[in-house]
């Protein structure tokens, strides 16, 4: 008997009660998560173990992701790398340079929206959006 991983009810489980911000940013991502820290009083580090690897045209990829877990709740920031090398981990959003994955917790809409006009605050921040589960094509590509 063989068993096959069902991707889309995973990636469905992985994408349960979260919320993804896509935002344009043309800095390097340490730089970005560093902001994030200074502005909103955040701990971002980046986390080797989850990074994104995608294959594409016989070569590798290798997508940064940075963590935030909340001390005080089940609450899980994420910020990935968008671009590596002329390669996307979402192709369908090349304008975006990062993406903020909240997961683990429901993230109420006062919440969110402080954190995008914190996020708005920061100089080199030139637009941030939320982005629907509809309007992502590849977000299995987001699962680690």
């Amino acid at each position: 008997m063989k068993l096959v991983l069902d991707k889309d009810e995973l990636t469905n489980c992985f994408f349960e009660d979260s919320r993804l911000l896509g935002i344009m940013a043309p800095v390097k991502d340490y730089q970005f998560c560093w902001h994030l820290n200074n502005v909103l009083g955040m701990d971002f580090r980046i986390n080797s173990e989850i990074e994104i690897q995608l294959k594409r045209k016989n070569r590798d990829y290798f997508f940064s992701v940075y963590e935030f877990p909340e001390p005080t709740a089940s609450l899980a920031h994420y910020v990935y790398n968008n671009h590596c090398d002329g390669e996307y981990l979402l192709p369908e959003f090349k304008h975006l340079d990062f993406l903020w994955l909240m997961k683990g917790d429901v993230v109420e809409e006062k919440l969110l929206q402080e954190i995008v006009g914190s996020i708005r605050e920061i100089k080199p921040v030139q637009l941030v959006v939320e982005l629907t589960n509809e309007s992502i094509k590849n977000k299995e590509h987001l699962v680690f």
